[in-house]
């Protein structure tokens, strides 16, 4: 376990290669392509939990985005190889919040971090538990909230 309470092996790591029309005329990655690398985290945490995001809305469920933060620190650039890094902050039983570190391979220093956060609703929008067996395979060794999000 590490200070947070989650385990260290809970964190899924996506190699990314910055590609050209990600970055601004500088060459360094427009603020806004950090967003859909985090999307991309989150489906790959879910694959790697055992199911596919798509799965959900199959079943008239979505994770909507309620919440959204990125601290940027440094620049990613054209053609660079970066590490999107995505855990499971806290899990409750209609709610979900991701956090994200993305770094620069190699070296592994931290350009940017984020959290989201999401609500699980229906198709008509209206809020909803997270249907088993996804908060199963979300919950995976994490510590359960017992409180609705």
């Amino acid at each position: 376990m590490n200070r947070r309470g989650l385990r260290d092996d809970d964190c899924v790591e996506l190699d990314l290669r910055v590609r050209y029309a990600e970055t601004d005329r500088m060459g360094v990655v427009y603020y806004a392509n950090y967003l859909i690398w985090f999307e991309m985290g989150r489906s790959e945490y879910c694959r790697q939990r055992g199911f596919n995001y798509i799965e959900l809305e199959e079943l008239g469920y979505h994770l909507v985005v309620a919440e959204a933060t990125c601290k940027y620190r440094k620049s990613a650039r054209y053609d660079e190889v970066v590490t999107v890094r995505t855990s499971l902050h806290t899990l409750q039983r209609r709610s979900i919040c991701f956090r994200y570190q993305v770094l620069r391979k190699g070296p592994g220093e931290t350009l940017v971090e984020g959290e989201t956060k999401h609500l699980c609703v229906d198709a008509a929008g209206r809020v909803k538990g997270i249907p088993d067996p996804y908060f199963t395979y979300l919950a995976r060794g994490l510590p359960i909230h017992d409180s609705y999000g």
